[in-house]
């Protein structure tokens, strides 16, 4: 008896997923996959030069859960990795909820948090609300937290800030304020010589993770000077979490069937 007839490459449907990004986590995923499914990355527009991966680029918002189901569903998404920076709340959740509408799967790809180490004088927090609060009798305050969520601050008439932002913030921000645009990732010496040079009190971040912008904790730690870092957002209840590229990789190989 012959064999039935197979479908020739052109035939069989590539995989389509659907990374949320923006952080290098995305970028080097879209690269891993790249090849093996069509990908499509999303960036949200708040930077005004983003590094782009490789493939299929959109950008902008999708019109909240609706229109990511509708986007999902319009263009044949095979699956969603959640790829965004830790505390991208919002789109989170709108994911976890699309997905469950459109019935794809769904991962979430989040770098494993910061620990503090022997040496360090960490005060964690809940929000940017409560860092404003205990920055507050400090006098010059390195703001690494990016120009969003610079409002928290606004109210903090008695410190000298310096803010770090990859773009110009705008207002409501600090009374006496400095910015540095600089873009990670950042040596430990660069970040010696901002503490120094700028006579920093307190450093404040967010528990974004990751190596590239690691440094100003060692350098803090080197300084004596405290760090108030901000809790992460946890991930939505029920979605699966990856925490390097790899797992991410081996998650979408798994449920979209990815080649290679």
């Amino acid at each position: 008896m012959s064999e039935p007839p197979q479908p020739s490459p052109l035939e069989i449907p590539v995989p389509h997923v659907l990374i949320l990004g923006g952080t290098t986590e995305a970028r080097e995923l879209a690269e891993t996959l790249d090849g093996r499914v069509r990908v499509t990355s999303s960036l949200a527009g708040r930077v005004a030069a983003p590094r782009l991966p490789v493939g299929e680029v959109r950008v902008g918002g999708f019109g909240g859960v609706d229109g990511l189901v509708e986007w999902i569903r319009g263009h044949g998404v095979d699956a969603v990795v959640d790829a965004t920076h830790p505390f991208a709340e919002r789109i989170s959740f709108n994911a976890a909820r699309a997905a469950a509408v459109a019935r794809v799967p769904l991962l979430a790809l989040r770098r494993p948090g910061w620990v503090a180490g022997v040496g360090d004088d960490w005060r964690e927090v809940g929000s940017l609300g409560e860092a404003a609060e205990v920055v507050r009798g400090f006098g010059r305050v390195f703001l690494t937290t990016g120009r969003q969520g610079l409002a928290a601050f606004a109210h903090v008439d008695g410190a000298h800030f310096l803010v770090r932002a990859v773009d110009a913030p705008e207002p409501p921000f600090p009374p006496r304020m400095d910015v540095l645009l600089e873009r990670g990732p950042f040596t430990l010496q660069g970040e010696r010589e901002i503490i120094a040079r700028h006579g920093i009190d307190v450093l404040v971040t967010k528990d974004s993770g990751g190596a590239a912008t690691a440094p100003k904790l060692t350098a803090a730690r080197e300084a004596g000077i405290p760090v108030v870092v901000v809790r992460r957002p946890p991930v939505p209840e029920g979605v699966e979490e990856a925490a390097t590229v790899a797992e991410a990789a081996a998650w979408v190989q798994r449920v979209a069937g990815a080649s290679g």
